[in-house]
């Protein structure tokens, strides 16, 4: 990392060198400072990272960043808009958000009114201020009102396809009918799936066909409200997709063990598929190609999308606690993850996240002020001082003053040509 930085330094000495040099000779034909004006050009474009080359999305509107019940404020904003100012200040236009049980998990200078509904939540004051600020895309972990999130686990009845149906309907709607002609996009998705199927953290204990079969009806009823809002509304200028989300995706590529990805995926027809990928980034980063296998096995186990083809796998979660691990093991593997995500193609890579969720340890009252009570899974710290993920991300999604000050002197040279 370190030797790209000083390389692209180097050359961008080189070619305003080369910029000047050609700026000082008047005698040279137009043809030939043109000539140099171009070769200028290429190595400014040379001395961008690669992360901002060759991709016509911009890095903004795919590298996000999750706000969810962090243990301190800095501020004395409603906690949810607090996070999301913060996100922006990054320079990231995509934010993923805890939507289900908010007073939960943004607790912190709120008040939040009763919400019956998905779509009620929606229509409440802090999701209307965080949608109408300058985010391009929301991803929202999503349960339907009124039963346990994993209530799947037993069966799943036709009624209780239909309600789910209908609720995720309702919001769809709402969504698409309210935030039209706005260009914003909105994921709904759940949280990860492999724990949910299992109704616990115990990776030992494999899904029941009960359960899996239930989980199978219950994400396609959740599909099929989205799709039935896109069709009675449309999608005029706001798209709205549904995901699920995977977490142990290993130990199914390596071994064929029973999980979201190999025995409920097949079966479903999603939008996209959300990938918390702890056990192929923190566990295996010394190997970034263990996490490109999983991005292609989570792809061909599920059928590929209307909107987004064989490239329908985001980055629902990756990270590292600083307090855990070291700066070099942090410095190498946030950074071969993004470029191992962007290479494949996920429309999305979201960071793990802006305000440390877990304390260290449990049970201390919150908010806390000490960078030792927490884990350390955050861009800004409890004291408010930025994390290197925090440089790191803002250096990728702010390359606009580099690149405006190389602009600048590559027209002043072109200007300069024609007219001497």
């Amino acid at each position: 990392m370190q030797h790209g930085q000083q390389r692209r330094a180097g050359m961008l000495i080189l070619c305003v060198s080369i910029g000047m040099w050609a700026k000082r000779r008047r005698g040279l034909s137009v043809r030939i400072r043109l000539a140099v004006v171009l070769v200028f050009g290429i190595c400014v474009g040379l001395t961008w990272p690669e992360e901002q080359r060759g991709d016509p999305r911009q890095l903004p509107d795919i590298l996000g960043v999750t706000h969810v019940d962090g243990k301190y404020h800095l501020t004395d904003k409603d906690f949810l808009n607090e996070g999301a100012d913060q996100i922006l200040a990054l320079g990231s236009r995509v934010i993923k958000v805890w939507f289900h049980d908010p007073p939960k998990s943004y607790s912190f200078n709120s008040q939040w009114p009763p919400m019956t509904s998905m779509a009620e939540t929606a229509k409440s004051q802090y999701f209307r201020e965080l949608f109408d600020k300058p985010f391009t895309t929301y991803i929202m972990m999503c349960f339907s009102k009124g039963r346990g999130a994993s209530y799947f686990r037993d069966g799943i009845t036709r009624e209780q396809e239909r309600d789910e149906q209908r609720q995720f309907y309702e919001l769809a709607k709402y969504l698409l009918t309210t935030y039209r002609q706005t260009g914003k996009t909105f994921v709904l998705q759940h949280w990860e799936g492999d724990w949910l199927i299992r109704g616990s953290y115990d990776g030992k204990v494999d899904p029941t066909p009960e359960a899996i079969k239930g989980m199978i009806g219950w994400l396609n009823a959740r599909q099929a409200g989205v799709a039935q809002a896109r069709q009675e509304v449309g999608a005029h200028g706001v798209r709205v997709y549904h995901a699920a989300e995977v977490n142990r995706v290993v130990l199914s590529m390596r071994h064929g063990k029973p999980n979201l990805v190999n025995k409920v995926l097949p079966h479903t027809e999603l939008d996209l598929v959300s990938y918390s990928a702890w056990d192929a980034t923190s566990e295996h980063a010394r190997d970034p190609n263990v996490f490109r296998e999983a991005l292609d096995f989570i792809a061909a186990n599920v059928p590929d999308s209307e909107s987004f083809g064989d490239r329908n796998v985001y980055v629902g979660e990756f990270g590292m606690p600083e307090n855990e691990f070291s700066a070099e093991r942090i410095r190498g593997m946030i950074p071969d993850v993004v470029k191992t995500a962007r290479d494949w193609g996920c429309p999305y890579i979201v960071y793990w996240q802006l305000y440390c969720n877990e304390l260290k340890p449990r049970g201390q009252p919150t908010p806390v002020t000490s960078n030792d009570a927490v884990r350390g899974f955050w861009l800004i710290r409890p004291d408010g001082s930025k994390a290197w993920t925090w440089d790191y991300f803002h250096g990728l999604l702010n390359p606009n003053g580099a690149r405006r000050q190389n602009i600048g002197v590559l027209k002043s040279l072109d200007t300069k040509a024609r007219t001497d």
